[in-house]
């Protein structure tokens, strides 16, 4: 071949790479490396490609036209959890290939199909050469999120307004020297030193600077003038302690959530030694959010009214923008715009309390569902439920109807705060889930021990709770018992199992995806029910199997990898891959919205663009040896 013909090829293998990841991304020698040494090969329908009997991989392939079938080998011959489709761009086995070996997969061309075929020894050189395609191999899934959450940064940012980034390390954000005194230092003393350099509070702290308590200027009212404390006392006699810290390596946001979840102003930034480095205010944050921090909860705790936590209800909405458009993942921004509820809902119970006596009853407020595993999106409902002891001097059926007329309110209340009244009916107004605690207890025995479907579901919903309002101490001991039921009875969480395997992953044997599951919404998916819920439900299962106390799933799912044998990368790619379809549930959501119609989890595959079906196609096939796991686990 002349040598123009030669690069004519080159230049044309060039052009193709770079329509996928991750050689869009290579760097311009490694790419011309790559495409110098690629040799096109043909094969023809149904035509074995690589199987794990040629022995050790030494092929590394991307198909360049045509769909290969990848089937898995082994004990595990189940067609349901180990078929999965490749198309153009995609690359085959990275696996054995890097570790040497031969592949646990059979690849089969389903139909006429070229491949680019690359040797392993020049698959080692452009690992060497090209830090792009190493971090590819080693780290799969979550180089491409990475680059499905630059592509949806840029897409948010067009609509959020221009504002620095809530993922600057609180390093960045903390330099000014930080003002410190000791416990024993005369308040006089620290009030003066306040004054003189306009401190909003002091910080106190040990002989070796690590922080152990706080001062503000709110303070100085309730705990010195109206206290009646004498201005030569310590410090440490009205200071607030244990005030919460956080390390200087985490984000902003992390700062943002903490003041979020425990109605705090400021977060103290301590080295790894736990030393302070720095102070953190709601102000610092509000400069880095337009939609900020402070009036959000500012707004919700002085709310008069219903109107007010309505509007706050859609600051919360933009502040989970902005935070998109900042580029935080899925994980973070879940949780946030849970905290956020979170204190809408417990404002609407304080506006409630003022209207109903509940004065001496030692109750709780539950939150079950995604609000229970603090995964709520921009589309939620209620899911809530009240737990409560009845002392023996009081009527219980009186008792339970004050309670109840309460919860009716409240439920009216968030219904109007912009939290659609629960179509199940799982909200804390029906008298079957306003309980006392023998009651709750009894409830969850009878689901452990008598597993009909009925009592399988209900376990999918309330075995994930949280106490967000009232004693605390109900709640945990309401999860001991749910724990102490479920770690010894392995014929329930095999019942729980099986019922898990009931949905699959939405993968096509030939397409890339099945979009006729509902015939009313032909050509989409359900990201929450085919995507989200399949990780939801395997990673209950596993912490009630072990008395994991965690009812979030990326939670769950960390403590759980331990005794499942499960290595970090791996579980970190699970991770990842359930963080994706949550960040694809937010964004469609918010898009829907904007358009004025009503947010659901329903996407249309076709409309992703090719790294996003991608990188979807992969989450699935994560969930899926997920199901495979579980299914071998419990033998179902």
């Amino acid at each position: 071949m002349s040598t123009n013909a030669t690069q004519m090829l080159v230049s044309a293998t060039m052009e193709f790479l770079r329509r996928h990841s991750p050689f869009d991304r290579m760097e311009g020698d490694a790419l011309r490396f790559l495409a110098e040494r690629l040799k096109l090969a043909y094969y023809h329908k149904d035509a074995a490609i690589l199987t794990p009997d040629m022995g050790a991989a030494r092929t590394f392939y991307i198909i360049q036209r045509g769909k290969v079938v990848a089937r898995q080998a082994g004990e595990v011959n189940v067609t349901e959890y180990n078929v999965m489709t490749l198309g153009p761009g995609e690359c085959f086995p990275i696996g054995a290939v890097t570790a040497q070996r031969a592949s646990t997969n059979g690849y089969t061309a389903i139909e006429d199909v070229f491949c680019y075929q690359l040797a392993a020894d020049d698959f080692f050189e452009l690992m060497r050469m090209s830090s792009v395609f190493n971090l590819f191999c080693t780290q799969y899934i979550a180089s491409l999120l990475n680059q499905s959450r630059q592509q949806l940064q840029v897409q948010f940012a067009q609509r959020a307004a221009e504002q620095q980034s809530l993922n600057t390390p609180l390093s960045l954000l903390a330099k000014r020297e930080p003002v410190s005194v000791q416990p024993e230092t005369p308040l006089r003393q620290v009030l003066e030193a306040m004054g003189q350099q306009r401190l909003g509070s002091m910080i106190v702290t040990d002989a070796e600077g690590k922080p152990v308590g706080i001062f503000t200027q709110s303070d100085v009212l309730h705990r010195v003038v109206l206290a009646g404390v004498a201005l030569e006392e310590p410090i440490g006699k009205v200071m607030s302690k244990d005030p919460h810290t956080l390390q200087d390596t985490v984000y902003a946001y992390d700062a943002a959530l903490a003041m979020a979840m425990h109605g705090i102003r400021h977060v103290l930034v301590v080295d790894g030694e736990g030393r302070l480095k720095g102070v953190i205010s709601e102000r610092d944050l509000f400069t880095l959010q337009r939609v900020g921090l402070r009036q959000i909860r500012q707004s919700v705790e002085t709310a008069p009214d219903l109107e007010t936590l309505l509007q706050t209800s859609h600051d919360v909405r933009q502040l989970a923008l902005n935070m998109l458009a900042q580029g935080v993942g899925a994980e973070q921004v879940t949780q946030f715009i849970s905290a956020l509820n979170d204190t809408i809902t417990r404002r609407v119970l304080e506006l409630n309390l003022d209207k109903h006596d509940l004065y001496g009853v030692d109750w709780a407020w539950l939150s079950f569902g995604s609000e229970g595993r603090e995964e709520q999106t921009f589309s939620t409902d209620q899911d809530n439920g009240i737990i409560y002891l009845c002392p023996d001097f009081m009527d219980k059926e009186q008792l339970k109807m004050r309670l109840l007329d309460f919860a009716r309110d409240v439920n009216d209340d968030l219904d109007k705060c912009g939290f659609p009244l629960c179509s199940g009916n799982i909200m804390a107004g029906n008298p079957d889930l306003c309980l006392t605690l023998e009651e709750w207890e009894e409830k969850f025995t009878n689901w452990v021990r008598h597993p009909h479907p009925a009592a399988l579901l209900n376990a999918t919903i309330f075995f994930d709770f949280r106490t967000l309002y009232g004693n605390p101490s109900l709640g945990e001991r309401l999860r001991k018992w749910m724990l102490s039921l479920t770690t010894s009875n392995p014929g329930f969480l095999k019942m729980m199992a099986h019922n898990a395997l009931d949905v699959e992953p939405p993968l096509g044997k030939i397409r890339d995806f099945v979009t006729d599951l509902d015939p009313e919404h032909p050509g989409t998916i359900d990201l929450k029910k085919y995507g989200a819920r399949l990780f939801v439900d395997i990673a209950r299962i596993y912490a009630l199997a072990a008395g994991i106390h965690n009812s979030n799933t990326v939670q769950r799912l960390r403590h759980s990898a331990k005794r499942l044998g499960i290595s970090g990368e791996e579980m970190a790619a699970i991770i990842d891959s359930f963080n994706f379809i949550q960040l694809l549930r937010l964004r469609h959501q918010h898009l829907e919205t904007e358009a004025g119609q009503a947010g659901d989890n329903r996407i249309h595959p076709d409309k992703l663009n090719e790294l996003d079906r991608r990188i979807l196609k992969e989450s699935f096939r994560q969930v899926r040896k997920l199901q495979s796991r579980i299914k071998m686990d419990y033998q179902v």
